[in-house]
């Protein structure tokens, strides 16, 4: 079997369709059915550190399944599943109802309640169906649990007994030397054996029962506890507390656009609920890449989502940056394209017999996370945040530049390309990287190496973030050098890349160094980094914002006139929240405002048309065909970097750019038609909370309060330039 990263078939769907529940906490989650049952044979499940503790949880009254009224879920991790029985026959109603009320963090418990609302007391079995195959998150993603011989032994054992109803169901698997498990812990119950625990109950006449179970993994014979135990406050959980926290420091938004408030609102719940607490290091906060496949750190997908997010919480960028130094490449190891100072790719769990991050396998294939890792660096030093850590993590930018320049640009022709070290890594190793995310424009799959532009782009800011921190140190020699080297870099880049007959760059030179010339939306990253030349921009912002391009709810990843094309595709013609806020951005700092604001308010009513979510991505048809985005099958809902994409989008409103260690902050409202008023308070900004408010009603027409009186506010319409 090839290694996860390397998987390019089709994705297992979660088998419920639109009534489908997700629920998060951490590397925990839930998928069921819109009644709260766990159905075997497809992607339901109850999953822990990449393992599927529970494969079925089904609750049966009379024998029989209840029918789904409703599913309602206030926070991430939780939800209250309400269903009824079927009625009798010959009856119109049901007089019982039955309520499960969800909470999953390190397991699940779920409350139990049978309501009766007969005028007479109603006896009922209540039954609740359990197994667990302990499947590979894998396996289940690419549809091979259950369809491959089981390699290890399984068990079933019932704990308990007492006449109190207290039992355990113990559910085992171990293969070798590994070894898991699942405890279901409950009360009250009249018998249970093996996958069954069964409740007679009465229920008295306009009243309810209850009960509780627990649901826990077993690690190498260590059984841990739910975040949730059964008779205690649910808000007293520590999921509950962090959320609670998250959500009183999130900044508050008032505005006259309908629906953009409730988009930032969604987009900072499921940013909250993302975050991964690493029980070695409680204090760094890093984020999952998305539920329900990606619950885990991944390089690229938590460097941006920071970035993105520094207007809500710059302490999470303090976090990713130093989870990752942590994981720093430090061999040469061709089975997960390790190399010295490379920034991983993707961390999985697996078989770890621990909770921390460091237990699991390191995939480091990718190109663009370590330049990124430098850009990140540079930007929180803007930004004036954690001085101290920021001068520790400076060793390990200098290490990423020296993979930039050795291992990076292995042909020493001054690009970073990519390609694998065997036929176990990924073949694309850009953000796009599917088997097929990079193509010519006659459709042809492009063959690494690759050098792709917008890892070209971010090299050239990493250059200048290192030139910057060289000039704040006075490494006179080590500042011209960097600075040389970004200057050369942008002469290069845009000789090379640029398609004058085209009017765009390449996505990238391919092993002869010809220009893969498709039209992509990666180029609109080279703008969002500043690496094109003035003379060019304004060519490549109308190729984006051509009807190819644009979609109405946001930006195509592949021009629909090029070969290849398939709106319904992961990377070659679908929609992209994150990559459409980015390129928006870019449109804004070279001026393009109106190309910006026709991109972020597309992407608002595409979220404000999905509840005000936005999944990892969606279809590249055009608004003109249908009132409401076409979901992509196997989307992730929450996604770190899409929940983060609106956030991006209100900077790039504000046109905010703080200095902090050079006493500036850079701010240019620029707001669309339609939308006459903006108030962002508490932005986390040179340890203050400041509130900038926006419109014709503001005395000059923007008001800046809380910013410390040693930060000036510099009103100048793009961002300052990166030169010292």
């Amino acid at each position: 079997m090839a290694d996860p990263w390397t998987f390019a078939g089709p994705v297992t769907e979660l088998g419920t369709g639109p009534a489908a529940v997700t629920l998060v906490d951490e590397s925990t989650f839930a998928i069921s059915g819109g009644a709260g049952d766990i159905v075997p044979g497809g992607a339901q499940g109850l999953f822990v550190r990449d393992t599927r503790i529970l494969s079925r949880f089904e609750v049966l009254v009379d024998g029989g399944r209840t029918e789904s009224l409703s599913a309602v879920t206030v926070d991430p991790f939780s939800a209250t599943f309400v269903s009824r029985t079927l009625p009798a026959p010959g009856r119109a109603d049901s007089t019982l109802m039955v309520f499960r009320s969800r909470h999953v963090g390190q397991g699940m418990r779920e409350e139990l309640t049978v309501r009766n609302f007969a005028d007479e007391a109603t006896s009922c079995r209540v039954e609740v169906v359990v197994d667990a195959d302990f499947a590979d998150l894998f396996a289940v993603k690419e549809g091979r649990a259950g369809t491959e011989p089981h390699r290890g032994e399984v068990g079933v054992e019932v704990v308990g007994g007492r006449g109190d109803g207290a039992r355990s169901l113990l559910l085992t698997y171990r293969r070798g030397a590994v070894s898991r498990g699942v405890e279901i812990r409950t009360a009250g119950a009249t018998a249970a054996v093996p996958g069954l625990i069964t409740y007679d109950i009465v229920v008295p006449a306009r009243s309810r029962w209850t009960t509780c179970l627990e649901i826990g993994p077993v690690i190498d014979g260590v059984a841990i506890d739910p975040k949730y135990r059964c008779g205690r406050p649910v808000e007293q959980a520590t999921p509950s507390e962090r959320l609670a926290e998250w959500r009183r420091q999130v900044p508050q938004v008032e505005t006259d656009h309908p629906g953009l408030k409730q988009v930032i609102a969604r987009s900072a719940e499921d940013l909250g609920a993302l975050r991964i607490f690493d029980p070695d290091f409680p204090e760094r906060v890093v984020v999952a890449a998305g539920a329900p496949w990606f619950m885990t750190v991944f390089g690229r997908d938590s460097l941006l989502t920071a970035w993105m997010a520094l207007l809500v919480d710059p302490e999470l960028a303090v976090g990713v940056l130093q989870t990752l130094a942590r994981f720093q490449g430090r061999d040469v190891d061709p089975r997960h394209d390790e190399e010295p100072g490379r920034i991983l790719h993707e961390m999985r769990f697996g078989e770890a017999g621990s909770l921390s991050l460091g237990g699991g396998s390191i995939y480091y294939g990718t190109a663009d996370a370590t330049p990124l890792f430098v850009m990140l660096l540079g930007e929180l030093r803007r930004w004036g945040v954690a001085r101290d850590v920021v001068d520790e993590l400076l060793p390990n930018a200098d290490r990423a530049i020296e993979w930039i320049e050795q291992f990076g640009d292995a042909d020493g022709d001054g690009y970073v390309e990519y390609q694998r070290a065997t036929d176990r890594g990924l073949a694309n190793q850009g953000w796009k990287d599917s088997w097929d995310g990079i193509r010519y424009g006659d459709g042809r799959v492009a063959q690494a190496p690759i050098a792709l532009c917008e890892v070209q782009a971010y090299t050239y800011g990493a250059y200048l973030a290192r030139a910057h921190f060289a000039f704040e140190a006075g490494d006179t020699s080590a500042y011209e050098r960097f600075r040389a080297r970004a200057a050369q870099l942008k002469t290069a880049f845009n000789r090379d890349f640029w398609l004058e007959d085209r009017g765009w760059f390449a996505v990238g030179l391919d092993a002869d160094k010809r220009p893969i010339d498709s039209l992509t939306s990666n180029i609109g990253h080279c703008l969002w980094a500043g690496i094109v030349d003035e003379d060019k921009a304004e060519r490549v912002a109308g190729t984006l914002t051509s009807p190819e391009m644009t979609t109405g709810w946001g930006l195509r990843t592949l021009s629909s006139a090029n070969g290849g094309y398939n709106p319904i595709s992961y990377h070659c013609g679908s929609v992209w929240p994150h990559d459409t806020a980015i390129v928006a951005a870019g449109l804004a700092r070279y001026g393009f405002d109106a190309a910006a604001h026709q991109l972020i308010f597309g992407l608002f009513d595409a979220a404000s048309a999905q509840g005000g979510r936005l999944p990892e991505l969606f279809s590249g048809l055009d608004r003109s065909e249908l009132p409401v985005p076409v979901a992509y099958p196997t989307s992730c809902s929450p996604q770190a970097w899409a929940a983060a994409s609106p956030l991006l989008c209100l900077r790039t409103l504000l046109r905010l750019d703080p200095w902090i260690p050079y006493g500036k902050a850079w701010l240019s409202p620029s707001l669309a038609d339609g939308i006459g008023y903006l108030k962002v308070a508490g932005i986390p900004l040179a340890g203050s909370r400041v509130t900038i408010e926006v419109g014709n009603e503001v005395p000059g027409g923007v008001s800046v309060t809380g910013l410390p009186p040693e930060i000036e506010v510099v009103h100048r319409p793009r961002r300052p330039s990166t030169a010292v």
